[in-house]
């Protein structure tokens, strides 16, 4: 009976912890905090990172639309180019256990040097509650908060819908163009956009 209890209480504490009581992302207003653990499990809070820009990147490896920017690279150079500015990227795993692209930490680490990722951390959202709190659909799906913690960016990462990675140098990259804007102290021309790509798996 007590252990019947136990787990009644252990859901209804998940529960309420899946369901917390905060606003919602929206543009221009402050990104939901929260605390995720990274691939070596070490806890990660968004607002630690406050006085930087930082870039939410929802992922999912085997989804023909993430591919299209990792197996060009694309992705990673941005990554890598915008972290040497002083941004902060974060990729976001919400692929539950069992669902395709979920990750262990053990498996997220590792794919970190399979991508050659140049993300400061990938952050584990196998419950669901970042994403939902974010409202992410879509890998990718991308999220850019500014130096104070407001939301400045929301949508896809370009223009151009389509899984062809030939198609990454004719697209309007908005995630590009919404850190160039930001870092220059220009207000973000494009701050929303359709996000495209395979459905978060929750």
């Amino acid at each position: 009976m007590k252990m019947i209890l136990a787990a009644v209480m252990l859901s209804l504490s998940v529960a309420a912890h899946a369901n917390p009581d905060a606003a919602k992302a929206e543009i221009g207003k402050p990104a939901p905090d929260f605390t995720l653990a990274d691939q070596s499990g070490k806890p990660v809070k968004l607002s630690d990172a406050k006085g930087k820009y930082v870039v939410l990147e929802w992922y999912n490896k085997d989804c023909p639309f993430v591919r299209k920017h990792y197996d060009s690279k694309n992705m990673q150079q941005l990554q890598k180019k915008y972290g040497k500015k002083g941004v902060v990227w974060y990729t976001v795993v919400t692929s539950a256990e069992g669902k395709q692209g979920h990750l262990t930490p053990k498996q997220a680490a590792a794919q970190m040097k399979i991508e050659g990722m140049g993300a400061k951390a990938i952050l584990d959202d196998g419950k669901g509650e970042v994403g939902h709190l974010y409202g992410a659909k879509t890998t990718p799906h991308m999220y850019i908060v500014g130096k104070k913690g407001e939301l400045l960016y929301m949508g896809g990462i370009d223009d151009n819908s389509s899984s062809d990675s030939a198609d990454i140098k004719t697209s309007k990259n908005y995630v590009v163009s919404a850190l160039d804007e930001a870092l220059a102290g220009k207000p973000v021309s494009t701050p929303s956009s359709r996000p495209y790509g395979c459905s978060v798996k929750y």
